[in-house]
């Protein structure tokens, strides 16, 4: 079983990955589907249902749409997000949708398009059903999908440890636990990062994995650059939450151009942590937006990696393209401990799975570059779970906007701090990576389903919406 950092990290569009990206792609799958199966011109009708956390907070995180512009055939990476309220608006309000891009039927939104708030289907919390129909009301096609966390998506096919989407590719250095991956570290003289690189030559050039890296980092530099560049004084949604990065940015600036007009530098000994709240608040909130954004290894925790990032190229002598690819590399390898031996899904495990996964990953990534052992790199790496482990999803509204964009904020900082910490240290600690991935499991499975992207708990049912 094997997984690749370019599947650990893509381009999305916001504001979930589980329930944006992965509903966009099942759709998609599925009209494609239809179409390689001459099926296509068959169709007058398609019917998408939604279960579990989909139907629960499906709404508030866009799935409709999503599953609205998969049918027409759009894919997330390549979707213009400037377009999309249009275009939904227009599937509504004329009750035709093209499906697969080519072949119009009619679709009638609030008939052809259910959300079942309190159904589920087996193996995963975020399931889909998709069926297909000719004139006479006969059934053509029928499929199940489950958005299993991070944009992947599996097919009724999958059940247990399936749902990782396995690929049976052979590579350089086969690792499902960060014991396997040391070991191969330790025995092979090789960094985590050149581990990873040597597995990834088994899909693709050094010189693709390098160039695709880097223009993921050049999506989350853009990312933090929107974020900071909206207009818009609120975010969608109803809630109103006032957008805080365009404002933060520019009194940031500010105080820098004074600073510096003063002849010194800025006093304030923590403000490297005043810009990575910033890149982490501009990410999210462009996520929440709709925006483009790299899951990383989900969009809920979207910021975490690119603050970090932004904070490492920024604030520490060094940093070139590089130590950016190693960056990325070692935090894909810990995210694939936590996708094969736990979940990144927060309807499976709760927000440890996402802004904890993505903490531990950017701890991982950082303590890398700057120098640290593979054995402090898993330390880090472990700091930084451990103190995220029962985070429970409990979005307010359903949206990805309370408590998700400071927590992914408060969780950057923490990661910085995991770096730093292991940094100083042999790497020798008494509980190990494996472990509190284990941990982490355990507790989501233990955890009441309130508290799993159902916004059925928490803060979810203690903070007034309007």
């Amino acid at each position: 079983m094997a997984l690749s950092a370019l599947d650990l990290f893509s381009v999305g569009i916001g504001p979930s990955s589980s329930h944006t990206v992965g509903p966009m792609r099942a759709a998609r799958r599925f009209a494609v589907g239809l179409q390689q199966a001459a099926l296509l011109e068959s169709t007058t009708r398609v019917l998408a249902q939604l279960y579990g956390s989909l139907g629960a907070t499906g709404h508030g995180h866009w799935s409709d749409r999503a599953v609205l512009l998969g049918l027409e055939g759009e894919d997330p990476e390549t979707v213009d997000t400037t377009s999309v309220p249009e275009r939904v608006q227009q599937i509504r309000s004329r009750g035709r949708l093209t499906l697969a891009g080519t072949h119009e039927i009619d679709f009638d939104v609030d008939e052809d398009l259910v959300m079942h708030r309190r159904k589920a289907l087996p193996t995963h919390p975020n399931g889909m059903t998709f069926e297909a129909f000719d004139a006479s009301g006969k059934s053509l096609l029928h499929r199940t999908y489950y958005s299993v966390g991070g944009g992947f998506v599996v097919d009724e096919q999958a059940s247990g440890s399936d749902r990782v989407v396995a690929d049976a590719t052979p590579v350089a250095y086969p690792f499902e636990t960060g014991g396997q991956l040391l070991t191969h570290c330790r025995e092979s003289g090789r960094s985590i990062a050149e581990v990873m690189m040597a597995n990834e030559l088994s899909w693709r050039s050094e010189e693709e994995v390098r160039t695709q890296l880097l223009h993921l980092w050049d999506v989350m530099q853009d990312c933090v650059e929107n974020g900071c560049t909206r207009t818009e004084r609120t975010l969608p949604g109803g809630l109103k939450v006032r957008r805080r990065a365009p404002g933060l940015r520019a009194q940031l600036r500010e105080q820098e151009a004074a600073a510096q007009a003063d002849g010194g530098p800025v006093l304030d000994p923590l403000w490297a942590m005043e810009w990575v709240n910033l890149y982490a608040l501009a990410v999210n909130e462009e996520n929440a937006s709709g925006g483009r954004i790299v899951t990383a290894p989900t969009n809920g925790a979207a910021g975490i990696i690119p603050a970090v990032l932004h904070f490492y190229t920024r604030f520490v002598d060094g940093a070139d393209d590089d130590k950016v690819v190693e960056f990325l590399l070692t935090a894909a390898a810990i995210g694939i401990l936590f996708k094969l031996g736990a979940s990144i899904s927060g309807a499976e495990v709760g927000c440890q799975g996402e802004v904890g996964s993505a903490c531990s990953m950017a701890a991982g990534g950082l303590a890398a570059v700057l120098g640290c052992t593979p054995q402090q790199v898993e330390d880090a790496a472990e700091i930084g779970i451990e103190h995220n482990l029962g985070l429970t999803c409990d979005p307010v509204g359903g949206l990805v906007q309370i408590p998700c964009i400071e927590r992914n904020a408060i969780a950057s900082v923490k990661a910085i701090n995991a770096a730093r910490l292991a940094r100083h240290g042999s790497g020798e600690h008494k509980v190990s990576l494996d472990q509190a991935i284990k941990t982490m499991r355990e507790t989501g499975a233990d955890m009441k389903i309130k508290y799993k992207e159902t916004s059925r708990g928490g803060l979810a049912v203690n903070v007034i919406e309007c």
